[in-house]
C-alpha cells in the first residue's frame, strides 16, 4: 500500500509508486494524500487531501485485501501523516518503507513542520527510511559541525534515536564521478552499490527507489538484497530516462519493455509501426 499525492506529470508521486510496483511484480494499493501543481521542471504548489479521506481510503482497502508493505511518501502536512502513522502502527507487524524528498521548493516554515511531524510521528513506525545524502544530512544532523560529511552509519544513528532499525542512503558524491547508495544501520554498512554519474537532473528517481523495494520486499525478498535489485532498477530507469516535456528527465521505469525497433515493425506490420519516441535522456 502507497501512501503518495498525485503528480500529473508523471515523474513521481503515486503513478510513479503504481508503475513502479507493477513492473517490478507486485500490486501497488494507491491510497492518495494529495495532489501537487507541477510540470516536468518544477511544483509550485501541493493541495493537501482531508486526513479523513486519507484514512477512509486506506480503511476499506486493509479490511478487503492483505497488505505485505506500506510504502510511505509525501504526505503533505503533519494531520495526514499522524493518520498515516496510526494506520502503519495498527498493523505492526507489516514493514514500512519510508521516503523522504527533497522539499526545497515548499516553504520553509511548512517544511520544517512537515518534516518535524515525520520525526515524531512517522520514523517510530518506520523499518527503512529512503533519502538522498543531502536531505537526510540537512534534516536528520541540521547541527552537524565535523569537517567531514556524515557517513551513512551517522545518518542511521541519527534516525535510530527515533526507531528506525535500516537507513537506505543514496547519492553519496565520490571523488571519481560515481555515485554510491548505502543500506546502514547504527552498527554497520550493510550494502552498498555504486554507479556512474549520469549528468542529467531527474525527478522521481527517490519515488521509484522506495517503490522498487517495497515490492521487492512484498514478494519477500531478503532487505540487503531487495536493496541491491532495487538500486540496480533505478539505475536502469535512470540509464533509459526521457524528458516528456522541457524541464527534468523523468525514469523510464518500463526500460525493460523496449523491444527492437527492426524487429517490433516486423512483428506488427509497417502499416501500424509507428516512429518511438526517444527515450534516451
Amino acid at each position: 500500500m502507497c501512501f503518495n499525492a498525485n503528480d500529473a506529470s508523471g515523474a513521481g508521486g503515486l503513478g510513479a509508486d503504481q508503475l513502479t510496483i507493477a513492473c517490478v511484480g507486485a500490486h501497488p494499493l494507491g491510497v492518495v494524500t494529495g495532489v501537487y501543481i507541477r510540470d516536468s521542471a518544477e511544483i509550485f504548489d501541493f493541495m493537501s487531501m482531508d486526513e479523513d479521506t486519507v484514512a477512509e481510503q486506506a480503511r476499506v482497502v486493509l479490511e478487503d485485501s492483505s497488505v505485505q508493505v506500506f510504502k510511505v511518501g509525501f504526505c503533505g502536512n503533519p494531520e495526514t501523516l499522524s493518520v498515516v502513522a496510526q494506520t502503519c502502527s495498527d498493523y505492526a507487524q507489516v514493514p514500512v518503507v519510508a521516503y523522504m524528498p527533497n522539499l526545497s521548493w515548499w516553504d520553509e516554515e511548512q517544511a520544517d513542520a512537515y518534516q518535524d511531524a515525520f520525526l515524531e510521528l512517522m520514523l517510530p513506525q518506520t523499518t527503512v527510511l529512503v533519502g538522498n545524502h543531502s536531505t537526510l544530512w540537512r534534516w536528520l544532523l541540521p547541527d552537524w559541525s565535523n569537517s567531514k560529511s556524515p557517513g551513512p552509519r551517522d545518518l542511521a544513528r541519527a534516525a535510530s534515536e527515533k526507531g528506525v532499525p535500516y537507513v537506505l542512503v543514496t547519492g553519496i558524491v565520490q571523488a571519481d564521478q560515481h555515485i554510491e547508495n548505502a543500506l546502514a544501520t547504527p552498527m554497520t554498512v550493510l550494502a552498498t552499490e555504486r554507479f556512474e554519474h549520469i549528468d542529467a537532473v531527474f525527478s522521481g528517481a527517490g519515488d521509484t527507489l522506495s517503490a522498487a523495494l517495497a515490492a521487492l520486499l512484498a514478494a519477500g525478498t531478503d532487505l540487503e538484497a531487495a536493496c541491491l535489485e532495487a538500486l540496480n532498477y533505478l539505475d536502469h530507469c535512470l540509464d533509459s530516462g526521457y524528458r516528456p516535456g522541457m524541464g527534468h528527465v523523468v525514469p523510464d521505469r518500463l526500460f525493460w519493455a523496449h523491444g527492437d525497433d527492426e524487429d517490433d515493425a516486423t512483428e506488427i506490420g509497417t502499416e501500424f509501426a509507428l516512429p518511438r519516441h526517444e527515450t534516451k535522456h
